[in-house]
């Protein structure tokens, strides 16, 4: 077994690598670039090495920097996590030549089935269902748009080395197969320094089912059951779960068959994930790739089988035979993942950075499990991907593993940038969800126009209006303790008061009770006991005798509450006050029509106009980079360019001018 392993790659991935590697009693070493120098995954590490700037190009991606740091560190072997240099052949053999074990496939493994064009025709020798398309490199966005005619439209562009829902365009027309042509190969080469660009037939109302792999160097391969991961945003996996409320033992089996001959068509060793389009009528299925790496997801399949998929990888590597047989992978009751990014779901799921100034996740029990690679008082980059945290849960049966998941989502603090906390819990009490009766198209069919606060109406609006007045009665009772106060004139809080939620008025009388308050609200009481103190994040009580948890903050007399992915804004003060409040004119914010704003945090790599320049609607104005994404800004309507206020290679903060119109 090694003595020592680098892991090159950073956040979550490399802390999870790094906590079953001392669990194994190996040490570690971290490799970090500049914007990393204080990340979670540096301190996990026994040893760390700097390899250069923020740029994954001058870091992360740079073989000779991980070569050189195995050499300084005398690492034994390299676990490539997930992203970055995971899935490079150049890489995996290049660090054979200098003696040093890839904690993964070999290079010739990646090499056939990493690139997408040769793993399909692989596919098609080893008898593995395979979608119809163009499995040849294309050259020019007119040859792509007269391959996706013969095709039939709708079709999916695809890039060979792509990955992770990067280099990847559905086009329903010619307009859409050349843009999205462009688009895809622009956005490899950055994201992959590889353009090659392929089309396939997309599978409509598809069901996205992959199969975990695990091989040997002794001829051994099983699959450990599969995961569904259809809840998809812009082809970016949302949430996972296995099995599958979907697949059925019959089709499960033959999946995992073809999976595993595959994989021994190229003599796989380590873990991989072979991804099929099921379609959701028949149950048929596809070959759409093959991963040769460890998933983002593979925690749900840890938890339903009760293995540690690291681990493994790291037994293969050092030249153990697998532990089990295909007749031993029981499952094991039901796993949950939700992936926790800093983006605000209210804007369009623009990419959050800045500093996470609190950062509290739910308790850590037997069925509840977070990794993550940040703590409170870290930064949250614009070079890297928008990961902050995997909140992943397991219970005895889906309907019980989607109510710990909504727990847990409900107890999970982050402040300071924006999250996709409460989207992810509005799609856990989505009925399509619930029911098992969804596909990759739920989030673009039921969220057209994005996702904002009205698209999760609260079961019981009133609950909170009630929790709200106790939470502020609380602290005005708290205040009226405060020492210093003129005798005879002591502050004493009283018990009428209206919320105002959004235009709404909810008058309400708050009268005192033993360990808390009554509520009196249109005709109801609500009796809330609670021993929560002012200034915690979560709100911990009983509201008339069941368990209530909601996240608050409060900014003088107003209060935002969150609870099962609603987000409510309120404000509470006294019936006098509130109608002062609407005798108040109205602020009429800037306008702001005649320039085109930043929608994020980012790089902006190209300015597609000049001044003086007549643009017509939907024409690119700007191109913006974040979070390895790039964002093409455009034309809402025609226009001509006053003034250019931004220049390329300038870093943009949010709402900052870019381009003035006349």
């Amino acid at each position: 077994m090694f003595k020592k392993i680098l892991i090159a790659n950073r956040g979550e991935i490399a802390c999870r690598v790094m906590k079953t590697a001392h669990k194994m009693g190996i040490k570690t070493v971290a490799v970090y670039s500049e914007a990393d120098k204080d990340a979670m995954h540096v301190t996990m590490a026994d040893e760390s090495v700097c390899i250069g700037p923020a740029a994954s190009k001058e870091s992360y991606l740079s073989m000779d920097k991980i070569i050189a740091a195995c050499k300084q560190t005398g690492a034994e072997a390299v676990h490539p996590g997930y992203g970055f240099l995971s899935e490079n052949a150049t890489f995996s053999r290049r660090l054979e030549e200098e003696g040093i074990i890839f904690i993964g496939p070999k290079h010739y493994s990646v090499e056939k089935m990493g690139d997408k064009i040769a793993s399909k025709k692989l596919a098609l020798e080893a008898k593995v269902n395979v979608i119809p398309g163009y499995n040849d490199v294309i050259d020019t966005p007119e040859q792509a748009v007269g391959i996706a005619k013969d095709i039939g439209y709708p079709v999916m562009i695809k890039a060979s080395a792509g990955g992770g829902g990067k280099g990847l365009r559905v086009a329903f027309n010619d307009a859409e197969a050349h843009e999205g042509f462009l688009a895809c190969k622009t956005e490899a080469m950055t994201a992959f320094g590889d353009d090659r660009i392929f089309i396939e037939k997309y599978i409509e109302e598809p069901r996205h089912i992959e199969i975990q792999l695990m091989g040997d160097s002794h001829g051994n391969c099983v699959y450990l059951h599969e995961r569904e991961c259809s809840l998809q945003r812009r082809h970016q996996k949302v949430v996972e779960e296995a099995p599958s409320p979907f697949i059925d033992a019959a089709t499960r089996k033959a999946m995992g068959e073809q999976a595993v001959a595959l994989a021994k068509a190229v003599n796989y060793q380590s873990a991989g994930t072979v991804e099929f389009v099921v379609g959701g009528k028949d149950k048929s299925f596809y070959f759409l790739e093959m991963n040769t790496r460890l998933q983002v997801e593979h925690p749900v399949t840890e938890l339903i089988t009760g293995l540690d998929l690291v681990e493994l990888m790291i037994r293969v590597a050092a030249g153990e035979k697998l532990p089990m047989q295909q007749a031993d992978l029981k499952i094991n009751g039901w796993a949950m993942e939700c992936r926790i990014n800093a983006e605000d779901p209210f804007r369009g799921f623009l990419p959050s950075t800045g500093r996470l100034v609190k950062y509290m996740p739910p308790p850590a029990t037997a069925g509840v499990r977070v990794d993550t690679g940040v703590y409170e008082g870290g930064e949250i980059s614009m070079f890297y991907d928008s990961m902050i945290a995997k909140l992943i849960v397991h219970a005895g049966t889906r309907d019980q593993a989607i109510a710990r998941m909504r727990e847990a989502l409900n107890e999970f603090v982050i402040r300071g940038v924006s999250s996709n906390i409460a989207f992810q819990a509005a799609l856990m009490q989505h009925p399509r969800f619930i029911s098992g009766n969804f596909n990759t198209g739920l989030i673009a069919e039921q969220y057209p126009k994005g996702f904002n606060a009205a698209d999760v109406p609260h079961d019981d609006p009133a609950m909170l209006v009630a929790v709200a007045a106790a939470i502020h009665r609380q602290y005005l009772a708290r205040n009226a303790t405060i020492t210093g106060q003129m005798p005879g004139q002591e502050y004493k809080p009283g018990s009428k008061y209206v919320v105002l939620m959004g235009s709404e008025r909810h008058p309400v009388v708050i009268k005192a009770a033993e360990g808390g308050w009554d509520i009196e609200l249109a005709g109801s009481t609500y009796a809330i006991r609670s021993n929560w103190q002012f200034g915690q994040y979560l709100y911990q009580g009983t509201l008339n005798g069941q368990p209530v948890c909601m996240q608050v903050e409060r900014r003088g007399s107003a209060y935002r509450l969150f609870h099962w992915g609603v987000q409510a804004d309120m404000q509470v003060m006294s019936a006098h006050a509130a109608d002062l409040l609407a005798l108040m004119p109205v602020k009429v914010a800037a306008d702001m029509s005649k320039f085109l704003l930043s929608p994020m945090p980012g790089l902006l790599t190209q300015l597609a106009v000049k001044v003086g320049q007549e643009v017509k609607a939907g024409e690119v104005l700007a191109k913006i980079e974040a979070m390895k994404m790039e964002n093409v800004l455009k034309a809402e309507r025609d226009c001509v360019v006053a003034e250019l206020l931004a220049k390329p290679g300038e870093s943009l903060s949010v709402d900052q001018p870019i381009i003035a119109f006349k």
